[in-house]
């Protein structure tokens, strides 16, 4: 069964790509596609205006031609339709068998272990490819599983005009089995591969219109940042190798003990062994799942289509970095001051992201943000011991987060591609079911009183509250902050998109709701907002936890943070809950009540409002301190290095010069016996000539 729940996506992304390859061939048997697309969408008929709003191949009028009237629809790939149905059914039984896991695993025990074949042998280290099957993989499968299905059922209307489907769904079962080797990995090797397949099928799916230069940037940038995590995570791999001789996770977590004391020579600095690792390892996370300074890919990301932000913004990629940091707490519970730098860059992300989600305007930016501020919680709740929580916060944001951004994708389906929110209003008459579901992922994302995230959310800020990390009080004071800020610009939303009047009469007049291959994945997700929250209360964050969880969390002697924060005070317990209708009440006044004010708001602090407009200018920043100086480099080396000093000295002048005479002595080559002749006698004359006059001088 466990082979089955991480192989079948991986078929189905082979079908897929077998599909969409022998439909390229049967379009151009014998020859080379068009330019510019290798699968052959043609540069008249398909090309950057196609998508200008980052959405499918065309709009979806049933007209003859695309939104801008440049040409013909293409006609669907072969097979796009086997390829959907193929890809969606084995991920559906992917996911069935991932909640059975989950309650064999979880409720009935015991831990599994397959090992699947020898991987890499060389001298001491020995690594093989096994699945490791606890409670914490069991959650994450069903995780992952379950969004990706509902994902790839939701991509079957979202997607239906787009001429590529094989290629999408092949790319989407791709990324799920990536993402499934990480989460059943048994050694930090396999972790590491299932981290960088998830890296790739990300810049595959964010740039999958490739012939629009934002995607391709947007792919490239995702792909950059992460690789700058992954040097970190990389390095904490090697130095766990160097001290315990071993990656497979249960020798490492059986040494961890050891090596506290441990020094490690860092460039001449001498530092603590396991901070040290724990922080490598941590710079991994914060790349992975967009943490502060490491997050400016994450909303560049909304290039890609609606379902892909979906799938990696919700349930996968970016909740990688979580689940790491939770699979390594032994190694984290021993390096009390990466846990103190986790807390620090959790609570540093969680306000951050909040304070720009402010001021969006694009809808599904928004919900970005909103993500990146929710991945800030969970990694509190790493840093102050309560793994738990964490990744109780991850369980339950997967469903409502996944809810937001597929109902965005209504939405922008229900106005022909439109995603500035400024053109929006009034849509809850157009499309009442999409506004019913947004309004449930909105509820339960500022933390109503009995949605999922009431649950998991308030006892994360009820952890900071009581964890004894120095950075604790800060993390409580963020989080709080965040949680009001959440709820206006969720709010905001909601009003700016549903109510008031209509922006753009004529999209609002064609808006029409979603068809039900759509409206279905949103409906199991609106349930799942409210069903993953209490029912897996107690197990997450009550005093089910040990049971459950067993040996795939490890909790220190001294970390009691879960009993603690049964007896916080009442007002620090409806602190959150307060903050979140204070933030519903500023949204209400502003954008239903007394829409002049943010307009006036923004007149008058205008630095301010661009500060936050612009996303802090960390895009600049990054610009203007790495890029500009890689690139000025890049073309030093090009036109100074290669071209005038290689080049220049190599082909371009030595060589060059040779050839030059060379050429010249071959043309006394002419192949006439009587200029050979004459040659010979003028050659005869000179000598006889230095001969007598050589004569004399003697």
């Amino acid at each position: 069964m466990y082979q089955a729940i991480v192989f079948l996506p991986l078929l189905g992304a082979i079908l897929a790509g077998l599909i969409a390859l022998l439909g390229a061939r049967a379009r151009f048997p014998g020859e080379a596609p068009p330019p510019g697309d290798e699968e052959g969408v043609s540069s008249s008929t398909h090309h950057a205006h196609a998508h200008d709003h980052g959405h499918g191949a065309h709009g979806h009028g049933d007209h003859g031609h695309d939104d801008h009237g440049h040409g013909p629809v293409e006609p669907a790939a072969a097979g796009s339709r086997t390829a959907e149905l193929i890809t969606t059914t084995l991920l559906m039984v992917s996911a069935i068998l991932s909640w059975i896991a989950l309650v064999q695993v979880g409720f009935n025990g015991p831990d599994v272990r397959i090992p699947i074949m020898d991987w890499v042998v060389s001298g001491n280290l020995r690594i093989e490819w096994a699945l490791r099957i606890d409670t914490l993989t069991a959650v994450m499968l069903v995780v992952v599983n379950t969004v990706s299905a509902l994902v790839h059922l939701y991509s079957i209307g979202y997607m239906h005009e787009e001429p590529y489907r094989p290629r999408f769904f092949g790319y989407l079962s791709l990324f799920t089995f990536a993402m499934l080797m990480l989460v059943t990995a048994d050694n930090l090797v396999q972790m590491f591969f299932g981290w960088e397949g998830v890296g790739l099928a990300s810049y595959l799916l964010i740039g999958f219109w490739y012939y629009k230069p934002e995607a391709n940037a947007a792919a490239i940038k995702a792909f950059v940042v992460n690789r700058v995590g992954d040097f970190g995570f990389a390095l904490g791999i090697f130095a766990l190798f160097a001290l315990t001789g071993a990656v497979d996770f249960d020798t490492i977590f059986a040494q961890a003990p050891t090596l506290t004391g441990k020094m490690i020579n860092f460039f001449g600095w001498q530092a603590d062994a396991m901070t040290l690792i724990c922080l490598f390892l941590f710079m991994g996370a914060m790349g992975k799942s967009a943490q502060f300074l490491l997050h400016t890919w994450l909303p560049d990301a909304m290039e890609g289509p609606t379902p892909v932000s979906a799938l990696i913004h919700a349930a996968t990629m970016v909740t990688a970095g979580v689940f790491m940091v939770a699979r390594l707490s032994p190694l984290f519970e021993l390096a009390p001051n990466a846990q103190t730098f986790v807390t620090f860059i959790g609570a540093t992300t969680a306000i951050f992201a909040a304070t720009i989600g402010l001021v969006q305007n694009d809808i599904k930016r928004i919900v970005a943000y909103s993500t990146c501020s929710q991945l800030g919680y969970m990694f509190v709740a790493m840093g102050s011991g309560a793994y738990s929580i964490g990744m109780f916060h991850l369980f339950t944001h997967a469903f409502f987060k996944a809810l937001l951004f597929l109902g965005a994708g209504s939405v922008i389906h229900a106005m022909h591609h439109e995603q500035d929110i400024r053109n929006m209003g009034g849509l809850k008459d157009r499309i009442p079911f999409t506004y019913v579901v947004m309004l449930i992922g909105t509820l339960a994302l500022t933390g109503f009183p009995l949605t999922a995230g009431y649950f998991s959310k308030d006892a994360i800020i009820e952890s900071a509250f009581v964890a004894k990390n120095p950075m604790a009080l800060y993390a409580f004071v963020c989080t709080v902050t965040a949680a009001l800020l959440t709820s206006f610009y969720s709010w905001r939303l909601v009003f700016k998109t549903f109510h008031g009047k209509p922006h753009d009469v004529k999209h609002w007049k064609e808006a029409h709701e979603s068809p039900m291959v759509m409206l279905i994945p949103l409906a199991v997700l609106a349930a799942g907002s409210f069903l993953a929250g209490l029912p897996f209360k107690e197990i997450f964050a009550g005093h089910g936890v040990e049971h459950f969880f067993r040996e795939s969390l490890k909790f220190g002697p001294n970390n009691h943070i879960l009993e603690e924060i049964h007896h916080i005070p009442m007002h620090i317990a409806l602190l959150p809950t307060v903050m979140m209708v204070i933030g519903f009440a500023i949204a209400w006044q502003f954008y239903i009540r007394r829409p002049d004010i943010p307009v006036e708001l923004a007149r008058q602090h205008e630095a301010l409002y661009k500060f936050l407009l612009n996303k802090w200018y960390f895009d600049e920043l990054y610009d203007f301190i790495f890029v500009r100086p890689a690139k000025w480099l890049g073309r030093s080396l090009w036109k100074k290095g290669d071209g005038w000093l290689i080049d220049g000295f190599g082909p371009d002048g030595v060589s060059a010069r040779v050839l030059d005479v060379t050429r010249n002595v071959v043309r006394l080559q002419s192949g006439y016996l009587y200029h050979y002749a004459f040659a010979m006698l003028i050659g005869a004359a000179l000598f006889i000539t230095w001969f007598m006059f050589s004569a004399g001088v003697h």
